[in-house]
């Protein structure tokens, strides 16, 4: 018998209706049956699990089931699954949760592609359930812990190369929440490369019908002592003291230590938490959480960590208990800093530094900038508000900081007038907000020009001593002032011209062409075909003299698996307005970036997303298939995603949905 590639491990304990999706989505992977073994764990259910097992186990000879008595918690059958796994990965899923079609055969060409240990396939949720993100913004095919926010997702949805479970002897600690983090954080520790598909939804988390996760039922503090202290000593077992460890630490000071204690430690009996859980929990901090892990932390965790350290026991639940009402608490400005007024700051007797309340540096600075105009004399004049959260706008000495990120020129720093801001509210927090900055572009650097390159802006927002940095908006209605030719000195004309990043921030462009609104590519709509099913649609305009100079414009769609497919545009008779149209619907399934390629001036125009645009619905043989935008899927260019339509699945949602409007 051959080695399949993948086996899929699937715990089931009372996972009806939602199991048979889940295994559905196993069965119906793109990689094919023949590269996959299915192994269901039913874990003594009482609700028609085993049965439902054995009908799809007698449909698929890739899945295979197992029944045994229940054991109170996933770690147990994933562990009997693991023991007899044979593919050359594992991957673990949730009765409850489900797959994209082609989330395995991504996940495993990424792995072979990069030779990582572990992928993280993009995780969504059809139902609110939340979900990590951070790690998901970008594909990485190869990365680490260090280097990216994998490690902050220590569930065990992911694909694992089994060598590396083997090698390690690893195995689910016999706990009944937060099993899977020490299981999780000794591969990440132990692994060569992980990769990360973030391109394509993988996997699809969600609640339960019936609401009896494991995950929200077993909800006392007591059930996740034992999964705490193992990640902690997981790490410590794996990694030197020092910044390295601590990086890793902290995520479990944060999620595990701390953020429990906030909303579960007041459940337990006063005779637990005293007796049993205090104790431990002080351990934790003695042994683990050092002084650089609590100096990045917020201030209430530090409070309490703190607290801790001095084995003050009756201030820890006080502080808890009355988390709520400290929270809306001002604060005190002090020598530049502000800290939070909480009934312990300062207080001697429980000996907390200053340094536990200190929030000046997670304190944001809001600003706007209203207008951006040129004066005589090369002067831009840039008017605003901006003010430090919390934090009055007294003796205010704001600045406008210009720095240059490719020239090597040294900072500039420009004092702003301070005044009053009609429409702010009348009070001490606002009276000095407002801002007039002008920047003498001839004279800028301390009496000199300001030099060639490209200049980002920024205010430094100052109160009562307190500085707080930010990247400068561009101005109200995108009123971005036009490019302006510059005397620097005497015979020496210069082009400055204000633009805006794709960021949305303002920057100035001193001595260099940049392209200008009357030479561009604007796409001015994208939609669906009407009667060709599954045709992009995209029409603009070419500014600019006959639209002359723009080379051969093509409308492009293209994957990240270098899966390309473009056309022509065509123009109009007029020579400025074009369109283009591209069917999509003999594309793979997948996500696709659409842009306008040019051999001119301009290589590439990203067409934006456009609101309204629908779906678009064809089929392929007896096969319906939908191309769809993805909204979110970038912050510049249209992505459209082409997949096959799941047809029982789409049915049983139509026929929920009826139901629910006739209940209703």
């Amino acid at each position: 018998m051959s080695q399949p590639k993948v086996s899929v491990i699937v715990p089931a304990y009372n996972a009806m209706p939602e199991l048979t999706e889940c295994i559905d989505s196993a069965m119906e992977q793109t990689i094919g049956l023949d590269q996959l073994e299915i192994i269901a764990v039913n874990d003594g259910s009482t609700d028609g699990t085993g049965e439902e097992l054995d009908r799809l186990a007698a449909l698929c000879p890739s899945l295979r089931v197992i029944h045994q008595e229940n054991s109170g918690t996933a770690s147990v059958p994933r562990n009997v699954a693991l023991d007899v796994a044979r593919g050359e990965y594992v991957f673990f899923l949730d009765s409850d949760d489900y797959l994209g079609p082609d989330a395995l055969r991504r996940m495993v060409a990424m792995a072979d592609d990069n030779r990582t240990d572990i992928v993280l396939g993009k995780m969504v949720s059809p139902d609110g359930r939340p979900v990590p993100t951070a790690v998901f913004k970008s594909t990485q095919p190869r990365t680490d812990i260090f280097s990216s926010a994998a490690y902050w997702t220590l569930g065990c949805w992911k694909l694992f190369r089994r060598s590396l479970l083997e090698r390690l002897n690893l195995r689910f600690p016999p706990v009944r929440n937060t099993e899977d983090k020490p299981f999780t954080a000794a591969a990440y520790l132990n692994a060569d490369g992980v990769s990360v598909v973030a391109d394509y939804d993988c996997y699809y988390q969600r609640h339960r019908a019936n609401g009896n996760n494991l995950t929200l039922t077993a909800q006392n503090l007591s059930h996740r002592m034992e999964g705490t202290r193992l990640c902690f000593e997981t790490v410590a077992r794996y990694l030197e003291p020092g910044p390295r460890r601590d990086r890793i630490m902290r995520r479990h000071v944060e999620w595990e230590l701390c953020g429990p204690l906030w909303w579960l430690l007041l459940r337990e009996s006063e005779e637990d938490i005293r007796e049993r859980l205090y104790p431990e929990i002080r351990d934790w901090v003695e042994n683990w959480v050092t002084d650089p892990i609590i100096e990045k932390l917020v201030a209430r965790d530090r409070l309490l960590l703190h607290l801790l350290r001095a084995d003050r026991f009756d201030d820890v639940i006080t502080v808890i208990r009355n988390a709520e009402e400290d929270a809306e608490r001002g604060h005190v400005v002090d020598g530049g800093r502000v800290y939070w007024d909480h009934p312990l700051f300062r207080d001697t007797a429980a000996g907390v530094p200053d340094s536990a309340f200190d929030v000046t540096d997670r304190l944001p600075a809001h600003h706007r900038v209203g207008s951006a105009d040129w004066l005589k004399g090369g002067v831009l004049r840039l008017t605003g508000h901006a003010y430090i959260e919390n934090v009055a706008s007294l003796d205010p000495a704001t600045e406008l900081v210009l720095r240059c990120h490719d020239g090597g020129h040294p900072e500039i720093r420009v004092p702003a007038r301070t005044q009053a801001v009609p429409g702010l509210p009348d009070d001490e927090r606002y009276a000095n907000a407002g801002f007039v900055a002008d920047i003498s572009l001839p004279t800028a650097a301390d009496g000199a020009p300001l030099g060639q390159g490209a200049w980002n802006l920024f205010l430094d927002v100052r109160a009562q001593g307190v500085s707080r940095t930010v990247r400068m908006k561009s101005p109200e209605a995108e009123r971005t002032p036009s490019q302006e030719i510059v005397t620097m000195s005497p015979g020496e004309p210069t082009t400055v011209t204000p633009y805006v990043t794709k960021w949305g921030n303002l920057s100035l462009d001193v001595g260099r062409e940049v392209p200008r609104d009357d030479t561009s590519c604007r796409v001015t709509g994208a939609s669906w075909h009407r009667s060709r099913k599954g045709t992009l649609v995209v029409a603009g305009k070419l500014a600019g003299e006959s639209g002359q100079g723009h080379g051969a414009l093509r409308l492009r769609v293209e994957n990240g698996a270098s899966d390309c497919r473009e056309t022509p545009v065509s123009l109009s008779r007029a020579g400025c307005g074009f369109t283009a149209e591209l069917p999509v619907k003999g594309l793979s399934p997948g996500r696709y970036a659409v842009t306008l390629p040019t051999s001119g001036p301009f290589p590439v125009t990203a067409v934006p997303y456009f609101t309204g645009m629908g779906r678009a619905l064809w089929f392929r043989g007896a096969r319906p298939y939908t191309a769809r935008p993805v909204r979110k899927a970038s912050e510049t260019t249209l992505v459209v995603e082409v997949r096959a339509v799941d047809v029982p699945r789409a049915a049983r949602r139509k026929l929920r949905e009826v139901v629910r409007k006739v209940r209703g």
